[in-house]
């Protein structure tokens, strides 16, 4: 009972996964059978027809393996059978499919078999199907769970036999007639083909007499007014081809009562040149719409006499010269619509534009006795171009800085030597090679900087003390990138600086004055600045801001005069020649930055002699020294301002009398150019930048406590003063230096 009860069950669950599988298999199969075209390959289970060979598979009990199955074929119509019974040895109900796999590229997939059987179905286990192979590999296969083992290849050669034979087509037309066998407003035309050998391969239809011949997909519907020929081929896999037949018939217009003929329009296309004429080729574009029995003909003509044409598409016109070509439309009611036109001209493509465009650059102001433009310049830049294509885009770029599109005249207010490069591109893509315009722009009543936070002009971007190696570009704003940096400023927290710095890099990188990685090379030397940081930057403040008041606070010792300028510069040794020094007796400073601006401003080609002072003692209050102007020479230390090439061995940067720089460490720049400078002072230690350049290190090895001078050489002592004064030099006659902007950070 208990071995029955086990078997019933087993056959119960068998048939119910027999029937799952039979109700995907119907379906799928009738589905493919249904939208599959008559003379595609088909497999339907259960049907028998005259084929060239009979290929059989069968099951059983196993389900590792088919007991008997077919490794060979030859190509054409076939019939597949396949037995999974009792007289196959099938004892226990077990249900399988033989499938063809149509997924795999690797093995053809112009098959798609699929038939489940078991020796409880309707046809006892026996099925068959009709197929056409072709020359290849087919890979079949049982899909039951656990019966991945039943598989096989089928290899497929070309018929030993050739197929000669062409495909046989017919054609149909269908639709609803008139009593004169026309068809009332539309005809279908429905094409088919069989082949007994290889099978179909292609089906192709042609419209007309002399219509090309189109790939036939789906019945073809003709709705145009009048008589037709539809002719009709096939091709086999072996590439016989039939001869063409052909099918005629009449289409009537439905009965409709339309009086209105239909609405045309035309374009004309193409590339077009300056004046609107047409390059090498216009093509015409008609249309017609109608809203009553619809559009049955659309006709176009050349000129104002050219025969009418049919339009099927739109129409190139090549040949040089002036044209008109007419159009209209005719409806299936018969109303033929006026006649229109559209007219161009056609030219041939001119010879390509090679030359670049040519720029000029004007400057204007008002000129001093020495050609220089007294307070600002006004560049105005042009560009023509002889080349054809005309011009795009017109460039610039102000002292090395990157080039920016020139879309207005340009004012330079920055006191000292500039450089204008120009350049243009046309619409050929030519750019000019840039041309250079020079001029200098002198002091005149106003400040020379245009508003910017900070006065910057190293060569490089340089955040704190960290050069980013960056250049330090001229902007639209006609601010430098150092000034918008604002490195100087007294920030609450590192983070509101690196936030300011973000802003600042993300409006140069949008205006393409820096790229993506110069942007992340700035930030971080803002990032390694620490700027911000407590104890670490508490902002430079100002001394000299070129204002009356503040150059008020400084005193004037010993010989030689310092005069303020309308600038906002001072200079000394203009009026009054001698050894002196002007100071700034407001507070003493221990631990430092200084930093400012200095010129030779000499006359002819004389190098200027000066330097600036710091850490001296009050100049009145050593009574022993007659010469009040001495007292920061003997008891402090100058660091040195020359730059001539010869003579006296202290040059610029040089800690007069103990540590010499020789000329070309010092970094030289031509006379009349502003020099930046930061002397950095820290306990006895001393640093000094000029142009972000450190240039010279000294290291008092005295210490720190004051002794007296020894008589002599006032340098020879080495020990100085941890605190004192600040004051610049004026050497003597004809050492003419200005200076402007001087501000300190204490530490």
């Amino acid at each position: 009972m208990t071995t029955r009860r086990i078997r019933a069950a087993l056959v119960a669950s068998v048939a119910l996964l027999v029937g799952l599988l039979s109700t995907t298999t119907t379906t799928t199969t009738t589905a493919a059978t249904a939208t599959t075209p008559r003379t595609a390959h088909t497999a339907t289970a259960g049907t028998t027809g005259t084929t060239a060979q009979t290929l059989t598979w069968t099951a059983g009990d196993p389900i590792d393996r088919y007991p008997t199955f077919p490794a060979t074929a030859v190509a054409g119509r076939t019939t597949i059978v396949f037995e999974n019974s009792r007289a196959t040895g099938n004892t226990t109900g077990m249900p399988h499919t033989l499938t063809f796999d149509v997924s795999d590229p690797e093995y053809n997939n112009d098959v798609p078999l699929n038939i489940l059987a078991n020796p409880a179905d309707d046809l006892g286990g026996r099925h068959t199907a009709e197929v056409t192979l072709t020359p290849g590999r087919y890979r079949f296969f049982c899909t039951i769970p656990g019966h991945g083992a039943m598989q096989g290849i089928l290899t497929v050669t070309g018929n030993p036999g050739g197929d000669t034979a062409p495909p046989v087509t017919d054609a149909r037309v269908d639709g609803d007639r008139n009593a004169d066998g026309a068809y009332v407003g539309q005809a279908t035309v429905t094409v088919s083909a069989t082949d007994d050998g290889s099978g179909v391969d292609r089906i192709e239809y042609a419209t007309g007499t002399d219509g090309p011949w189109r790939a036939y997909t789906a019945p073809v519907v003709v709705t145009t007014v009048g008589q037709h020929t539809v002719r009709h081929r096939a091709t086999d896999r072996a590439g016989n081809t039939a001869a063409a037949k052909s099918v005629a018939f009449t289409v009537a217009p439905p009965p409709v009562d339309d009086t209105t003929p239909p609405q045309t329009s035309a374009t004309v296309t193409g590339q077009q040149d300056a004046q609107g004429r047409y390059l090498d080729t216009a093509t015409v574009t008609v249309s017609a719409s109608d809203t009553g029995s619809g559009v049955n003909t659309i006709e176009y003509a050349f000129g104002a006499d050219g025969a009418w044409q049919p339009y099927t598409a739109p129409v190139a016109v090549a040949r040089l010269g002036p044209h008109t070509v007419r159009y209209r439309a005719t409806d299936r009611a018969g109303n033929a619509s006026a006649a229109a036109s559209v007219e161009f001209t056609v030219v041939a493509t001119p010879a390509p534009d090679r030359e670049p465009p040519v720029t000029a650059a004007e400057v204007t102001g008002v000129l001093n006795s020495d050609g220089a433009y007294v307070t600002s310049a006004r560049v105005t830049v042009g560009a023509t171009d002889t080349g054809g294509s005309g011009v795009a885009r017109t460039e610039y770029s102000l002292n090395g800085g990157p080039y920016l599109e020139y879309t207005a005249a340009l004012t330079v207010d920055r006191v000292g030597f500039h450089t204008v490069l120009h350049r243009a591109s046309d619409h050929a893509g030519n750019t000019s090679a840039a041309r250079r315009t020079t001029f200098t722009v002198a002091e005149g009543g106003g400040v020379p900087a245009p508003g910017c936070p900070e006065w910057d002009e190293r060569l490089t971007v340089i955040v704190g003390t960290v050069d980013s190696g960056v250049p330090n570009r001229m902007t639209r704003s006609r601010c430098t990138v150092n000034e918008l940096i604002e490195d100087e400023k007294a920030w609450s927290s590192h983070a509101l600086f690196l936030r300011h710095v973000d802003r600042v890099l993300d409006r140069l990188l949008a205006d393409g004055v820096i790229d993506a990685r110069e942007h992340g090379v700035v930030y971080g030397a803002g990032r390694r600045s620490g700027i911000g940081r407590p104890g670490q930057n508490a902002g430079y403040r100002s001394l000299f801001d070129g204002s009356t008041s503040s150059f008020n606070r400084w005193q004037h010792v010993g010989g030689g005069s310092f005069a303020l300028n309308a600038d906002g510069t001072m200079t000394s040794g203009t009026t009054r020649g001698g050894l002196g020094m002007l100071w700034f007796p407001q507070q003493r400073f221990g631990d430092f930055s200084l930093r400012l601006q200095w010129r030779d401003d000499a006359p002819g080609a004389t190098n200027a002699n000066s330097g600036v002072f710091v850490r001296f003692p009050a100049p009145h209050d050593h009574p022993e020294e007659p010469r009040p102007e001495w007292v920061a020479i003997k008891y402090g230390h100058e660091i040195q301002i020359l730059d001539r090439p010869d003579g006296d061995l202290y040059k610029t940067g040089s800690v007069y009398g103990f540590d010499r720089v020789g000329l070309g460490g010092a970094g030289v720049t031509p006379k009349g150019t502003w020099n930046d400078y930061e002397i950095r002072v820290v306990g006895q230690s001393y640093s000094v930048f000029r142009n972000g350049v450190l240039i010279n290190q000294f290291e008092n090895t005295g210490g720190q406590e004051f002794v007296p001078p020894r008589a002599g050489d006032p340098g020879t002592d080495g020990r100085r003063y941890a605190t004192g004064f600040l004051g610049l030099q004026v050497h003597g006659t004809g050492d003419v230096v200005s200076y402007r902007n001087i501000r300190i950070q204490e530490w």
